[in-house]
């Protein structure tokens, strides 16, 4: 069996992390390797609507213990997924109405067993942009100033998450207009380059 390549990818809300994620399964794909991607939170909406949440973003407001018990869950569920490159699109931290919680806490981390970490930026002033443009989910609209507090954040987790796993990390910086140079990073990171 292949040696699986399990890439997390995180970056605060507004980055455009799913966008360079779908663009680098485009570019394996076109090259004929085996990859799949999964979006953390979409399988972790799914479990909770079990629960009676009817959006996603919804989740962030449970209490703490019953988002704790759906991320490990999903987590698992996540660990026994097989391809040769295994992409997780997630995030470091969530805001809830108790403060920034670890999108990747330690028992995920186990779980998930990551080669590689990656964290996708972009600047302030792009990420309030486009969270001002993103009608589909319900974004905390926040200025640069607090945009650039999350990005150090994000930073911090990066490499205690680093520390805990011992993967290689990663921080690309997705520009407006330059998916393609991002997703290029990524994949030298990743070997197919």
């Amino acid at each position: 069996m292949v040696n699986i390549k399990r890439a997390i990818m995180v970056g605060i809300p507004g980055v455009g992390k799913t966008t360079v994620v779908n663009k680098v399964v485009e570019i394996m794909k076109k090259k004929n390797l085996a990859v799949e991607s999964i979006v953390f939170g979409t399988v972790m909406f799914e479990e909770a609507k079990k629960l009676g949440i009817k959006h996603r973003d919804e989740i962030r407001k449970l209490p703490i213990e019953k988002q704790r018990k759906l991320q490990i869950d999903v987590a698992e569920k996540i660990a026994k997924m097989e391809a040769d490159f295994l992409i997780v699109d997630t995030h470091l931290m969530i805001n809830t109405k108790e403060g920034y919680w670890p999108g990747l806490p330690i028992e995920v981390l186990r779980a998930l067993s990551p080669s590689n970490i990656i964290l996708i930026e972009a600047l302030p002033n792009e990420i309030v942009q486009r969270r001002m443009r993103d009608s589909e989910r319900y974004r905390d609209l926040i200025d640069e100033a607090e945009v650039t507090k999350e990005i150090e954040m994000a930073r911090s987790m990066l490499s205690a998450t680093g520390i805990i796993t011992g993967a290689p990390m990663l921080i690309v910086m997705n520009r407006e207009n330059h998916i393609e140079e991002a997703a290029n990073q990524i994949l030298k990171a990743l070997g197919v380059m």
